[in-house]
């Protein structure tokens, strides 16, 4: 197991991923690693001693940003009632497609290589839309015969509608009809 990294060293580590996110959401997985090293405000043998390689990077920075979407869902749920939580944690999904679409042409090696990574990641996506989905029943607000692996397909593919068309107001107006589509209904068969 890994020793815990000082305080110092895990601030780098911390920015070296949330800006090769950004990078690889605008740039690509191609983007200089110089690049996010210097904007960082760190130095390249610091990124290379964290990451030796880029699908090392690439692989960090993809496990971050699925942990950090997922744990949003908590945050949000004790924010926010239980639709807008979800319907904040839907955007920030796509936002976090949007990133690992910058990461296209390396992830699908990486997924096949490195083990559990695939399967990880689909596990805490659904653990995450199941928390949302069962704080939008327990409320009254959604119904309770949806699966949460339906829900994730369903805004995995508003995703690609809407970063293929390149309008993300698009998205967010499919959102609003899934969760339309999720809204628990009156006894007389009206959206409550």
């Amino acid at each position: 197991m890994p020793r815990p990294l000082r305080a110092d060293a895990r601030a780098n580590h911390d920015r070296l991923l949330e800006v090769a996110a950004r990078l690889f959401a605008t740039e690509g997985a191609d983007t200089s690693l110089k690049a996010i090293a210097a904007e960082a405000g760190v130095g390249i043998g610091t990124l290379y001693r964290r990451f030796p390689t880029r699908e090392d990077l690439v692989e960090a920075t993809y496990r971050n940003e699925t942990d950090l979407l997922c744990a949003s869902a908590s945050r949000l749920l004790r924010e926010r009632e239980p639709v807008e939580a979800t319907r904040a944690w839907m955007e920030a999904f796509v936002d976090y497609m949007l990133t690992k679409q910058g990461m296209a042409d390396a992830l699908p090696a990486i997924l096949a290589t490195r083990d559990g990574l695939r399967l990880h990641t689909r596990e805490a996506l659904t653990a995450a839309v199941a928390e949302l989905l069962r704080a939008g029943a327990g409320a009254g607000r959604f119904r309770a015969d949806v699966a949460p692996s339906d829900v994730l397909m369903a805004i995995g593919g508003i995703t690609l509608i809407g970063s293929y068309e390149r309008q993300r107001a698009l998205a967010s107006r499919l959102i609003d009809l899934l969760l339309h589509g999720l809204a628990a209904r009156a006894e007389a068969g009206g959206p409550r």
